[in-house]
């Protein structure tokens, strides 16, 4: 038997210096410090390009103090249109993933989750274009509705937009954008539940929904988050959508979403305009790049960071 486990050793040891192994490994360990060097590429070039904004006036800060100031101002619109993409998205992708794991047959649920999926190999630019001729003029109505009835929160605090090219407009835009990918995530989050644990709660006499409420949801939590995070992420960097979308006067100031004259982004700020840019303002938009860039890997940092603690945990 001590012959036997010395041949096993050794052969474990001989299979761990493989050629083939050690070739995996390097590869493996050369594409990730190869992704790095790329971010890192990414992050020097933004700041040696927007470094010459810290010294624009305020003609080319659209009359802000700063590019601080002006960056700040963009920024607090990107994170609001993301953040009601999330409100709306959250139930969504919730249900969607129940459904399809939990309450849909299996023949239904497949084709459910391919349409779904597909949802993310549409261009931007086909958002942008529904956003405006489809989902603007129905919104419109929406608009003054919620100016009418709601005018006393500052999201609705008007004037309603004529064209309803706004943030609350767009943020639907990117909730449908964002819907493929956080309902993706759900879906393998809550199949994974350990089935002892589901089977033990039907077993007892629990309904489908309170087995679901009791043991899918409890074990999904941190993985829902970093999905939710994860679409997040995707929302804050999208770029033509938006700027299609958005009718774009001036920058936020404050917290209505209903109004044309208080809406845009950085994304928005970017594409509209580079193309006529004199070289110091073009140094105001790359700054505003680097946040966005900043922000943006700071978000999807923290939904992979809860992902694999969540799987760990699992």
């Amino acid at each position: 038997m001590t012959a036997t486990l010395d041949e096993k050793s050794t052969d474990s040891s001989l299979s761990g210096k493989r050629p083939g192994d050690a070739i995996f490994r390097g590869t493996t360990l050369a594409a990730s410090l190869l992704v790095i060097v790329f971010l890192a590429g990414v992050a020097i070039f933004l700041a040696v390009k927007g470094a010459p904004a810290l010294d624009a006036g305020p003609e080319n800060l659209r009359d802000k103090a700063n590019v601080f100031a002006l960056v700040g101002a963009l920024l607090f619109g990107t994170v609001l249109a993301a953040a009601i993409a999330m409100i709306i998205v959250a139930p969504l992708s919730i249900g969607l993933g129940l459904v399809i794991s939990h309450y849909a047959p299996r023949r239904l649920a497949k084709p459910v989750g391919f349409l779904v999926d597909l949802l993310a190999a549409v261009p931007s630019v086909v958002f942008g274009l529904w956003g405006i001729f489809v989902l603007a003029p129905r919104m419109q109505p929406v608009h003054e509705f919620l100016v009418d009835w709601f005018g006393w929160i500052p999201l609705f605090a008007g004037p309603a937009s004529g064209t309803a090219r706004t943030l609350l407009t767009a943020s639907i835009v990117l909730a449908l954008m964002a819907l493929p990918i956080v309902t993706a995530i759900m879906r393998e989050v809550f199949s994974q539940t350990p089935r002892a644990h589901q089977e033990a709660a039907l077993a007892l006499g629990a309904t489908r929904w309170e087995m679901i409420r009791m043991t899918v949801l409890p074990y999904g939590r941190s993985g829902m988050v970093a999905a939710l995070l994860l679409g997040l992420g995707r929302a804050l960097g999208e770029t033509m959508a938006v700027a299609m979308v958005l009718s774009t006067t001036g920058v936020i100031t404050s917290w209505n979403i209903v109004s044309s004259q208080n809406s845009n982004t950085v994304a928005a700020f970017i594409a509209q305009g580079y193309k006529e840019a004199s070289p110091i303002r073009v140094a105001v938009l790359i700054f505003a790049g680097l946040a966005l860039f900043a922000l943006t890997f700071l978000v999807n940092f923290l939904g992979r960071a809860i992902a694999t603690r969540g799987t760990v945990k699992g």
